[in-house]
């Protein structure tokens, strides 16, 4: 019989000063001075950093994809949009993830505008990620909200973890994607998608 599993209890979310002293902490460890005067003011800004890079956890991707048009004269071809950039940070070392997500779908009936796309990449992206785990979250809300047809999303990024450690390897980049409905069971639909993100031709 497995053994019951205890539901992990929600931490509460330490203070700012606290997130600062973490910091301070950090530098210590690193052989700094953090009362020198160029590092005075740093945990404060790494702080700020962060509420900008992480605020993705503030977001509601499902709540940029709810208002939809149906008033689109019978438009029921792919719509794609490319070339998204987007920065987020790998939950393994925290470094920096660099890169571009494509996104597609075909519609059913409804569409949402296209900023709201770019909204959806943004709100994953600015969490901590593994990129296989991001491009899914996108597709799934995508499909999820808007019940299209078909959903297509491609992404690919460098990941600093690999540039700056360990391997570095500095002109890798990883290329991941999630194909649902049409995308997934027509190999002409995705053809179609594969070939409206590829600029080479």
């Amino acid at each position: 019989m497995a053994a019951n599993k205890k539901t992990p209890r929600k931490q509460r979310r330490p203070s700012r000063n606290q997130a600062e002293e973490a910091i301070r902490t950090l530098l210590l460890w690193a052989g700094e001075d953090p009362g020198r005067e160029g590092l005075l003011d740093t945990p404060k800004r790494v702080v700020s950093a962060y509420e900008d890079w992480f605020s993705g956890y503030k977001e509601d991707p499902i709540k940029f994809m709810k208002r939809t048009f149906e008033e689109v004269e019978g438009y029921d071809e792919m719509i794609v949009l490319r070339d998204i950039g987007f920065e987020s940070h790998c939950e393994h070392h925290m470094a920096p993830i660099i890169g571009r997500a494509h996104v597609g779908y075909l519609p059913n009936n409804k569409i949402v505008g296209i900023s709201k796309l770019a909204r959806v990449v943004e709100a994953f992206a600015r969490r901590f990620q593994v990129q296989e785990k991001m491009t899914a979250q996108i597709a799934n809300c995508i499909w999820n909200v808007l019940n299209p047809k078909g959903v297509g999303v491609v992404i690919q990024a460098t990941h600093q973890c690999m540039t700056t450690r360990g391997v570095h390897k500095s002109d890798v980049s990883m290329v991941t994607s999630q194909m649902l409905g049409t995308f997934r069971k027509d190999a002409r639909t995705r053809a179609e998608f594969l070939g409206m993100i590829d600029k080479q031709r």
